[in-house]
């Protein structure tokens, strides 16, 4: 117990010390190729305000700490549908399949599509519309190195489109996961989109680094209490520092129901009057065999609600 305590110490010193590293000021919000790569996708981790990392125990943690798949049994799928704000659309169809004890590969496939945009000139005049689209093709693989320890990786191939101009790239995602020997508590710690920009979308256009984000997160089963609480700390190299924090009951199974909130909701705020829950989360589960769906809800102040479904289970 003593050597786990001074390695969830050595992790919160690394964390303090990358987030000081790259703390930045909001006007490099935007400035990063491809932040659709930031949206996330999944209904359970976003009812919990997006804190995942450190519970990572299905297969939506492919995005939040792949990691955690090595624990999963037999193979696994994921299907999710996302109805984003200014009509952008998305899903994602993924499958984990286990190669040996302790040790899964695993791959996927995620789309947006941004919707119609009107096509102006620059007097303002009407031409038409045109859309934009990106797709990330990825695989991976998680193992249990230790009884209590878990580390994945994924390798992404990443494709945006906006009208007749694209753009490419690719990025690593590494992570960890450890598990307390009371088997309530764990603790996770992610690295995404760790890579480049090998086109722009002109010849013109100077390739931009992409959104490479730290996360850090805890999540446990409190003794007595049927609720799984989590916090998350996200370190993004083009905006501030966030937290989330997240909850979810378990007294009503096969029914879950979560909350959640996410300290970047201040980013949606403008000022306005319907602006309170922006930055909150909700949602619920229901089980089924080896099935499990979820839905939830997020509000974005102005910008409009977000909607996610989510199809997980086993094959």
């Amino acid at each position: 117990m003593k050597l786990i305590r001074i390695h969830l110490i050595i992790i919160a010193l690394l964390f303090l010390i990358i987030g000081d590293s790259f703390a930045v000021d909001n006007s490099k919000v935007g400035t990063s190729a491809f932040s659709f790569l930031k949206i996330e996708v999944f209904a359970r981790p976003t009812s919990m305000g997006g804190a995942f990392t450190g519970v990572a125990d299905d297969a939506s943690t492919l995005y939040y700490n792949p990691a955690g798949l090595a624990n999963l049994e037999g193979a696994n799928f994921i299907a999710a549908y996302h109805n984003n704000i200014f009509e952008m659309q998305s899903g994602f169809l993924g499958y984990v399949h286990p190669i040996a004890t302790g040790q899964k590969a695993f791959s996927y496939i995620n789309y947006l599509n941004y919707g119609d945009f009107i096509r102006t000139d620059v007097d303002g005049s009407e031409h038409g519309t045109f859309s934009g689209s990106n797709m990330v093709f990825a695989a991976g693989y998680a193992a249990v190195l230790k009884e209590n320890f878990q580390f994945g990786g994924t390798a992404k191939f990443i494709y945006d489109k906006i009208d007749q101009y694209s753009s490419m790239g690719a990025a690593v995602d590494l992570s960890a996961k450890m598990i307390l020997e009371n088997k309530l508590t764990s603790f996770g710690i992610m690295v995404q989109n760790l890579g480049a920009q090998f086109s722009s979308y002109t010849d013109s256009s100077e390739k931009k680094s992409l959104p490479l984000t730290f996360r850090g997160g805890a999540s446990s089963r409190l003794r007595g209490l049927p609720l799984l609480v989590a916090a998350d700390v996200v370190i993004p190299t083009d905006n501030d520092i966030y937290f989330c924090l997240g909850a979810e009951f378990l007294d009503l199974k096969p029914l879950y129901l979560r909350l959640g909130w996410t300290k970047f909701g201040e980013n949606y705020k403008t000022g306005s009057d319907n602006e309170s829950l922006a930055g909150f989360s909700a949602g619920f589960g229901i089980e089924y065999n080896k099935m499990q769906i979820s839905y939830s809800i997020s509000p974005q102040a102005e910008l409009g609600t977000s909607h996610r479904v989510t199809f997980t289970g086993g094959i």
